[in-house]
């Protein structure tokens, strides 16, 4: 049997506490050290990491930006019942010069006519319905996607997602 024994001291004040180790202890904490290195070699081994995903597009294919149509409805401390429409998510990053699509689905309200600033982009989200826009920028800047229902706080809004082209 093996053992590492230290026993209790007193030195300078200060006590020391004994630490005994058999062979049987040893052997479960080398087993263990052992163990675990196997298992990361082994998980190094079969294991690459994280698989690599992009939304690029396939086979030349536009890639396909989702928006959906939401509210948040609450009520105030007075009782007076108050809500927002939202495009979410609300901002959206694209390459300048990338061909996309902008597939929107109307999930609240029953419908959103919008623009997109600073372009002659027209057209309306109805709930239940997809609207699908071809897009392509070829100027950097941020854009923003207007419901001109809901432009401002007293229209229950503002309704804004921000395209940002970079």
């Amino acid at each position: 049997m093996v053992c590492i024994y230290i026993s209790k001291r007193t030195i300078g004040g200060i006590q020391l506490n004994a630490i005994i180790l058999s062979a049987r202890k040893i052997g479960w904490i080398v087993g263990a050290v052992l163990i675990a290195f196997a298992a990361y070699y082994l998980g190094g081994f079969f294991w690459k990491g994280a698989l690599t995903t992009s939304t690029e597009p396939v086979i030349n294919e536009p890639r396909i930006i989702n928006l959906v149509t939401g509210e948040f409805k609450a009520e105030t401390v007075d009782g007076k019942k108050i809500e927002a429409y939202r495009w979410d998510p609300g901002t959206i990053f694209v390459e300048k010069g990338e061909p996309f699509k902008l597939s929107i689905y109307g999930v609240n309200g029953k419908e959103h006519p919008f623009s997109i600033e600073g372009t002659e982009v027209r057209g309306v989200v109805q709930q239940g319905k997809e609207t699908v826009v071809d897009l392509k920028f070829d100027k950097e800047g941020i854009y923003r996607l207007i419901c001109n229902t809901h432009s401002d706080i007293a229209s229950n809004g503002p309704m804004i997602a921000y395209i940002v082209v970079d």
